[in-house]
């Protein structure tokens, strides 16, 4: 069995799960990693619970700010929001994700759950300009269309590096 949880990405002067939109984490979130500017990763293993809310993130922090949840190491639903730019979710691995969504369910696609790979990267990059960083839509939308290989938190930390926000 693969992993299952959070990853929370964010930018402040506090540890992150010290805010309110990160209270309902509890003492289960590790700090992964951090990055020049702020940057912070943190980890909340788990297939169930309610880590806090994105959107609140951003707005309290007032920089971009991403949540992945990897599901058994096979495909990561994204969400971010900025400030500015808004909301918009996507997912890595798309068609392991296709395969946990199911097929016919409701008769709902892929696409009616997730921006599609190129719609995905125009708003990433206007999510990476909001955090002050110039990055290559073609470069993400490689990860975007990639693979796991082997797991899907490796693609998740891909996006991170080519978001310019954590390098790998």
């Amino acid at each position: 069995m693969g992993y299952w949880g959070y990853f929370v990405v964010g930018r402040g002067e506090r540890p992150l799960p010290e805010l309110d939109a990160l209270a309902g984490a509890g003492d289960a979130v590790t700090q992964r990693a951090s990055a020049p500017g702020g940057w912070q990763v943190w980890e909340f293993p788990s297939s169930e619970g309610d880590i806090g809310n994105m959107n609140a993130l951003a707005r309290e922090t007032g920089a971009p700010a991403l949540f992945g949840y990897v599901m058994n190491s096979a495909c990561v639903v994204l969400e971010a929001a900025a400030p500015e730019s808004g909301a918009w979710t996507t997912c890595l691995a798309r068609s392991a994700m296709a395969g946990y969504l199911g097929s016919g369910r409701e008769g709902l696609t892929l696409e009616d759950y997730f921006l599609e790979p190129g719609d995905a990267a125009e708003r990433a990059v206007r999510w990476a300009a909001e955090a002050g960083r110039e990055v290559n839509a073609d470069a993400l939308v490689d990860v975007l269309t990639s693979d796991p290989d082997p797991l899907a938190e490796n693609l998740l930390f891909h996006f991170l590096d080519r978001l310019g926000v954590v390098p790998l």
